[in-house]
């Protein structure tokens, strides 16, 4: 499995730092609350608001750009670190057919790594912008990958679609990718680079 470390480690740890720390951004880890699709709060009695410095760089490049180029807007950490052990039962939770959304524990969430994020923008005002689905939206609607073929079929609105655009635009200026099946999640690097050279959070 490689290199790991406890969540209850993480804290001080020269590789992470706080997300309370990165500029730039707003935070609403979503599975520290009952707001997620299990409807309870997966996190406690964990502190999970961390993150891994090469990620939170990437985090600031990707917010700096919305600063310059999309002033009225802000991006929000819906989800960074995700110990091994929350994946685990985040897997055990779900059927057979959605587990399509989540990485299998036994090869490792980059999340567990701290180098991935889920994110959303927000207005001026703090409302999220309509994405066309809620974070965490297992049905097709939430695939980047098929955002022509829903909008052709008014399944999206073209709004939508730029909402998910300016997103994108503003991550990849940070050096995040994207994946086909959620608008919301961005990796942070190379999957088996990270898998191979970081430290698995458990």
């Amino acid at each position: 499995m490689g290199r790991t470390l406890s969540i209850e480690s993480v804290p001080g740890h020269a590789d992470f730092r706080a997300l309370a720390e990165v500029r730039g951004i707003g935070v609403d880890l979503r599975y520290a609350s009952a707001n997620n699709f299990v409807g309870s709060d997966l996190y406690a009695p964990f502190d999970c608001a961390w993150i891994h410095r090469e990620a939170a760089a990437k985090l600031e490049a990707a917010a700096g750009w919305l600063e310059r180029n999309a002033p009225a807007h802000r991006l929000v950490v819906l989800d960074a670190l995700r110990p091994q052990r929350v994946q685990q039962r985040l897997w055990d939770t779900l059927d057979a057919p959605l587990r399509a959304y989540l990485a299998d524990p036994a090869r490792g969430s980059i999340h567990s790594f701290g180098m991935a994020v889920d994110v959303t923008l927000v207005d001026a005002g703090g409302r999220e912008l309509d994405m066309g689905t809620p974070f965490d939206d297992m049905t097709e609607k939430s695939h980047p990958a098929l955002e022509e073929a829903l909008l052709a079929a008014g399944e999206i609105a073209q709004a939508q679609v730029d909402n998910r655009k300016m997103l994108r635009a503003a991550m990849a200026h940070g050096g995040w990718q994207g994946i086909s099946r959620e608008w919301w999640h961005f990796d942070g690097g190379d999957r088996e680079r990270i898998r191979a050279e970081f430290l698995r959070i458990l």
